[in-house]
């Protein structure tokens, strides 16, 4: 496999949505697991599968992260409120 081939195969791969990677990597392992693979091709679909299991890592991160992030900046809102709401308004 070519040096092109390999960065071609790996953009896709950075392309996927994770749904995509995670059925991808699902079927790698299938593949893998069924004993009906060369060596060759058993190598190739290991490397693959560890890419697809990068890629969906990174993004559980990311959305971690993103989560994380969310419910730091409504928390501390959240809290502002109820703070508001122990002072009487009519005084």
């Amino acid at each position: 496999m070519s040096t092109d081939e390999t960065n071609i195969e790996t953009k896709a791969i950075e392309d996927l949505s994770f749904e995509e990677a995670l059925e991808q990597l699902d079927e790698t392992v299938d593949a893998l697991e069924s004993g009906s693979l060369t060596l060759a091709q058993s190598m190739s679909m290991y490397e693959r599968g560890m890419k697809l299991a990068r890629v969906c890592n990174e993004m559980l991160t990311s959305a971690e992260m993103k989560i994380t992030r969310i419910r730091t900046a409504y928390g501390e809102q959240m809290r502002m409120v109820d703070g508001d709401e122990g002072m009487d308004v009519g005084d």
